[in-house]
Parts: C-alpha cells; structure tokens; sequence
C-alpha cells in the first residue's frame, strides 16, 4: 500500500503519529493509498522549521523570488500530463477538468512574477522640513493554508503562491481526501529555485488544524471549505490575533431572462451544474427562470442535454462529461438530499437516483438530476448539495428573481442570462453578490482581479489572487526619516585659527 507522509525540508518524510486516513480512487471505491495524519507535536516540529528558513527567503529580493515563479510555471507545463493523472485518480475528476484546476492555479503563479511591482511601497518627499516618509510592505512570517479536496491543485496554488512571492513561508494542510498534487507541487517548488523549508505540507486533521491555528509563529491563516468550518477558522484564528481569510460555501442562482438565448442558457447550466460533478463552489446549483413559459421552455431544452450527459472514470477517455464524487460519504449525503427534495414536493424531472456504472458498481458515482418546482423553504434550495444537482425555482418576475438570490445566505457567485443591457446592468449593481456574470454562468475572475463572495460565503476583508493577495501576505511598515543639516557641507583642509 502507498503510503503519503508529509513534506519537509524539501524533501518527503513518514508520519510518526501512527494514524493514517484512506485515500480512495472514487472511481472503483478502493483504497489506493495511507495518508499520514501528523500529531501536534509534528505540526508544531514542521512550524519551527518554516519559521527558521523564512528569514533568509523574506530578505531575498523580490526579483530573485519572482524568477522562482518564472521557473514554476515552466515546471508545472512540463508536468501538465502527470500532474492531471494524480489528481483525476484520487478526486475522479476527468483529465481536461484536472488541467483546467492546473491550469487556473498555473495563472496565479504567471501573475506572482510581477511580485516586485506589486510590493513597492510609497515615498513622500519634504513631508516637513527635511522630512522624508517612505512605506514598506513586509512579509507577516510564517502563514497556514487549509485547503479543500474539491481543486487540490488551483486552492493551494491561490494562497501559497503569492504567499511565497511575498517573501513568507507557508505550512500547507491539504485535504487528506487528495493529498499528492500538493506534495508534488512542493516538489516542484523546490526544483525551481525555493529554498527548502519555505513550503512545508502537513498532512492531517482536526488536530493539525488547531495546531495552526493555536501557533504563535503563524502569522496568518487562509482556509477554503464549508461555512460552519470557515467560521470555526475564522473566529479561531482571529482570536489569537492572527490575519485570517475564510472562504466557505455557495448557492449560486442563475437568472434566465423571457429573453435569454434559451439554447445558450441551456448549455450553460448543463457545464455550471454539472461540471465536476458539480463539486465546485462556484457552479451553479439553482436556475431561476422568470415566469412559467420561460421555465417550460428551458426544462425541454435541459432535458436532453442532461440526458445525453456521459457519466464515467477519468480512464474512460476525455468524452467523458462528468466523474464520481470525492468520497461515499459524499455520494450518500447528495443522494439523501435528493430524497429530501422529493418528499418536500419538489418535481424531480431527471431521476437517476438508482445510477449505476457497469463495472465500477462500488465507484462513488452520482447520475445527474434536474429538480422543477422547488421552492425557498425545501433542503435542496437551502443547503449547498456539493453534486449533480440542479434546482429550477420559478420565478414570477425580474424583482421576484433578484430578491431570491439576494436573501440567500451565501452570496459566492451569481449569472443573469439575458439580451437587455438595461436588465443586466441593475442586476449587476443591485445584487448583494460577490462574483457576477452576464451570460457567464461561472464567473470566477482571472487571475490579476480577486475572487471571493459575500454574506456567509466569506470571512475577512481581503479575498483571494490579485492585488489583494499581496495585501493580505504583507504588512506596511511606514519610516519617517529626517537627517541632520550641515553635512553636505563637506571636508576643510586649512587649519581653523584659534579664537
């Protein structure tokens, strides 16, 4: 059996704990691996360590940590293919989905090569007579990243790349559900230039968890999970005075217009909702079309698309639409909230309830399902499902549709497909939302924007990538400086007389 420890110095070192948690592949429910669950004694041992190479890396100039990025970006491209192979056989994502959650953490470390411009501080001269006045931004140190299973490439990459860029060093507890990508990213790191110690991986639990949370030497915290633990993290973090952003889950409505291109909102809800087998936090779990001719027209168009959608492993080939969920505990919890769904009233219009995949009967696979007629008070609209799931909620008018999205909980992302400018526009300034597409059905911003919802789909002032990135990795140092007068005068060479 495979064993996953943690990663070091540079360099993969076995657990010492004696605990362990499985790792499945998703596709046939067997158990492929042992990961390491590390004790708060190893935690706090691999903290030490981060925090004594950290000193020598933040005083590294920012050039020199960017032409590490620079080198990252070439060793990820060279390993695209193996990379996506690990990370599809341990989450049961397809391969072109795996390289696209490479992909869009790959475009986080191209935008961390600009480093240097993103750290220059300001300077004011003559703030007073003879007075000078300069900021800095310096790193905070030594920051945690505990990151989700659902993109174990593309999270981790977001935090620990401008966090390393910022000149910190970074202990990262990926999931134990997928914990390879990130040990061979670490890998990777250090074949392109980082010194070692500076990303340490911890693998492990709860206990690894508080661990961080309660260092002294952790500066700072980013975490990317569900809402109840985003705020455990959050409220934890913070309380020992620590920097922290928490980002938690979604219940992203998609508004479909009388006018919408009913086709191209069809489409766009079958890649939004089912995509990864809808195990993102962005997809798009609920369409609100606006009146009940709007909501007929697109279930006939939905109908078929999900139909035809191919269900299968990663290994079946890249035609595959969609794979298993993450682990069985998933499946079992997605399958009870169907069933909640149906004995709430809703309308189940495509039931694959008793889904099974010909050879692969103990894989962790969900068949998609389209829900009509769901309304605001069932478990379905409420709870963020995390699979296969699409909840249609008509709508009666525009204002009706807006107020839904808008009194939900979580507010991650949201869409309006239509072709009225006017529509679109008050849409996008009235929403309480923190990501908006217009006839985008997944509106996660590029790299050099920052990603990251509102209301209880995040915790913090700074989100994620972009410029606010290098705000939360850095503190400002301000200097005022003043020198004393009568210097520039210069050297005498006679002999002064005596008085």
């Amino acid at each position: 059996m495979r064993e996953i420890g943690h990663f070091i110095d540079g360099k993969v070192v076995s657990g010492t704990s004696g605990r362990t948690a499985d790792v499945f592949n998703p596709a046939t429910g067997e158990v492929q691996a042992q990961c390491a669950m590390a004790s708060a004694a190893e935690t706090n041992d691999i903290i030490a360590r981060a925090a004594a190479a950290q000193v020598a890396w933040g005083a590294t100039n920012p050039q020199k940590r960017a032409r590490v990025m620079m080198k990252m970006v070439a060793l990820m491209n060279r390993d695209m293919d193996k990379l996506a192979e690990v990370l599809s056989s341990e989450h049961g994502k397809t391969i072109p989905d795996a390289k696209g959650d490479l992909q869009r953490g790959l475009e986080v470390i191209e935008y961390c090569i600009g480093a240097p411009q993103m750290l220059k501080g300001e300077f004011t001269d003559s703030a007073g007579p003879g007075i000078d006045m300069y900021s800095m931004r310096q790193p905070l140190g030594v920051v945690g990243s505990i990151m989700p299973f659902n993109f174990p490439a593309m999270m981790p990459l977001w935090h620990v790349g401008p966090a390393l860029a910022c000149g910190n060093a970074v202990v990262l507890k990926p999931s134990e559900r997928d914990p390879s990508v990130p040990m061979m990213l670490a890998e990777l790191f250090v074949e392109a230039g980082l010194p070692e110690g500076c990303f340490q991986v911890v693998n492990g639990d709860k206990e690894a968890v508080d661990t961080i949370l309660d260092s002294d030497i952790i500066q700072g915290v980013s975490f990317v999970g569900s809402t109840p633990i985003a705020q455990y993290i959050y409220s934890r973090a913070t309380a020992t005075g620590k920097r922290a952003q928490c980002f938690g889950g979604a219940k992203n409505h998609m508004i479909v217009m009388p006018d919408a291109d009913m086709d191209q909102a069809a489409d766009a809800l079958i890649g939004a909702g089912y995509g990864a087998a809808g195990e993102r936090c962005m997809a798009i779990s609920v369409a609100v079309p606006v009146g009940d001719e709007t909501a007929d027209r697109l279930i006939e168009k939905l109908v078929p698309r999900i139909e035809a959608l191919k269900v299968g492993p990663y290994t079946a080939g890249n035609d595959v639409d969609m794979g298993p969920v993450v682990t069985a505990a998933s499946k079992e919890r997605i399958l009870g909230l169907i069933n909640s769904g149906v004995e709430q009233g809703a309308t189940l219009v495509v039931d694959n309830r008793d889904f099974k995949l010909q050879g692969y009967e103990d894989g962790f696979f969900v068949g998609p399902h389209l829900f009509d007629h769901v309304t605001t008070d069932m478990d379905i609209y409420k709870q963020e499902i995390f699979g296969p799931v699409l909840s249609t909620v008509r709508a009666k008018t525009y204002e009706d549709a807006l107020k839904m999205a808008m009194d939900h909980e979580y507010g991650n992302g949201t869409a309006i497909f239509t072709r009225d400018g006017d529509t679109a526009r008050d849409f996008a300034s009235r929403v309480n939302i923190g990501m908006v597409g217009i006839n985008v059905p997944i509106p996660v911003p590029l790299a050099y924007h920052t990603f990251g919802g509102w209301k209880k789909s995040m915790f913090g002032d700074l989100n994620q990538h972009g410029p606010d990135s290098f705000k939360f990795y850095t503190r400002t140092k301000t200097v005022t400086s003043r020198w004393p007068s009568g210097i520039k005068e210069g050297g005498e060479f006679n002999f002064k007389a005596m008085d």
